[in-house]
C-alpha cells in the first residue's frame, strides 16, 4: 500500500514506524510547517509537497492518512472523492458531531472508505473481551467503566491550540480518553443516559477540561463511570473495568490484567502483567495494534468492504463525548 500523509507531528511518526513494519510506503506528505514536513519526508523516504490537495490527488497514493489536529478533517474530503482516494483519520474523527456526520456522508456518497484510528480495538485484550461478552462468559453486564487518570506537563499545553475547543474539540475526554470511550461503546453497547461534571483548566492553562467525570446508563441496562484527566501526577495506567453477573474483567493499558469469572469456559483468558500506557508519555504506546488496524484498512480497500473501525464508529464515540460535554455545560 502507498500512503499519502497529511500532518507530520508526533503521532505521524508512530504511523510511519508501523507502516515500515508491515511494508507500506509513505510516498508523499505535507505539513503546515515546510521544515517539519521536509524533515519527515527525508526521514521516511517520501516526497514533500506544499499542499494537501497535492497529497489527495497524487497518482502514487492508495489512501490518505490524516494526522493533523482534529479541526482539519472535512477539507481534504472533496479532493479525495474527486480522485477516488480512501481516507484514514487519527482519532478523534473530528472536533464536533456535525463535521463527523458530514465526513461519514461524504465518504459514503463519494464511494470512498473512511476509517478512524482506534487501534485499541485491535489489542488482544479487547478482542478477547469482545468475543467473551458475546459468548456470555461474564453473564449480564452490570457495570462498564473507564478510568484515564493521566498527566500532561505545562510544556505539553504550551501551544495555544492545545486543549482549545476550536482546535482540539476539548481536553482530556476527547483527546486522551476517546480510545476508552470507543472501547466502552464497542464492548458494552449504546449509551442512553448521561450525567457529568468537569473542571475547566483545573491545573493547566487551557480553556477546556483537564478533569471530568461522567455517569452512564447503557441500552442494555448496565451503568458506568468515565473519569478522564491530564492533571493526575505522575499519571496512572488507564483501565477499562467490566463487571457482569458471572465475574469481572479489567484491561489495564493494553493488557487484560484481571479475569475473575465463575464457572468459566472457552479459551483461556490472555491475562498479563506487562502493559503499555501513555499515562505520562503520549508516545509510550505499542506499534502492534496500529499495524493490525492499518492491515485491516488495506484489506478493506482491496476487498471492497467496510473497515473494522469505519467512520460510523468514530461518530458513535464522538457522539458520547458530545453528550457528556453538553451535560457538563448544563450544570455550569
Amino acid at each position: 500500500m502507498r500512503v499519502g500523509m497529511i500532518g507530520t507531528g508526533a503521532i505521524s511518526h508512530k504511523h510511519a514506524a508501523a507502516y515500515k513494519n508491515i511494508g507500506f510506503q509513505i510516498t508523499v506528505c505535507t505539513d503546515i510547517s515546510p521544515v517539519w514536513g521536509q524533515k519527515f519526508a527525508d526521514q521516511y523516504g517520501a516526497t514533500f509537497v506544499p499542499t494537501f490537495e497535492e497529497v489527495c490527488s497524487h497518482p502514487d497514493v492508495d489512501y490518505v492518512d490524516i494526522c493533523t489536529l482534529p479541526d482539519f478533517r472535512i477539507q481534504p474530503f472533496k479532493t479525495c472523492v474527486e480522485h477516488g482516494k480512501h481516507i484514514q483519520v487519527q482519532k478523534p474523527i473530528s472536533t464536533n458531531i456535525e463535521t463527523a456526520k458530514q465526513m461519514v456522508d461524504t465518504a459514503r456518497d463519494g464511494g470512498i472508505l473512511l476509517s478512524v484510528v482506534c487501534q485499541h480495538r485491535f489489542d488482544e485484550s479487547s478482542k478477547f473481551l469482545k468475543q467473551a461478552i458475546a459468548d456470555g462468559r461474564l453473564g449480564k453486564l452490570l457495570q462498564a467503566d473507564a478510568y484515564v487518570k493521566w498527566f500532561r506537563s505545562a510544556e505539553y499545553y504550551s501551544r495555544p491550540v492545545k486543549g482549545s475547543w476550536a482546535g482540539e474539540g476539548g481536553g482530556a475526554l476527547i483527546n486522551q480518553a476517546i480510545h476508552q470511550v470507543d472501547l466502552l461503546r464497542w464492548l458494552a453497547g449504546p449509551v442512553t443516559d448521561v450525567a457529568a461534571m468537569w473542571q475547566l483548566g483545573a491545573m493547566h492553562k487551557i480553556e477546556s477540561e483537564d478533569v471530568i467525570t461522567a455517569l452512564l446508563r447503557y441500552e442494555n441496562g448496565a451503568t458506568g463511570v468515565i473519569q478522564a484527566s491530564t492533571a493526575m501526577w505522575p499519571g496512572y495506567t488507564e483501565r477499562i473495568e467490566l463487571h457482569g453477573t458471572k465475574g469481572t474483567a479489567v484491561i489495564s493499558g493494553d493488557r487484560l490484567t484481571t479475569w475473575d469469572v465463575q464457572d468459566d469456559f472457552g479459551d483461556p483468558a490472555p491475562v498479563a502483567k506487562d502493559v503499555a500506557s501513555g499515562a505520562s508519555d503520549p508516545m509510550a504506546i505499542s506499534l502492534e495494534p496500529f499495524e493490525r488496524q492499518f492491515l485491516d484498512f488495506a484489506d478493506a480497500i482491496k476487498n471492497k468492504r467496510k473497515p473494522t473501525v469505519a467512520g460510523e464508529e468514530g461518530y458513535d464515540a464522538l457522539e458520547i463525548v458530545d453528550r457528556i460535554y453538553k451535560a457538563c455545560r448544563a450544570r455550569s
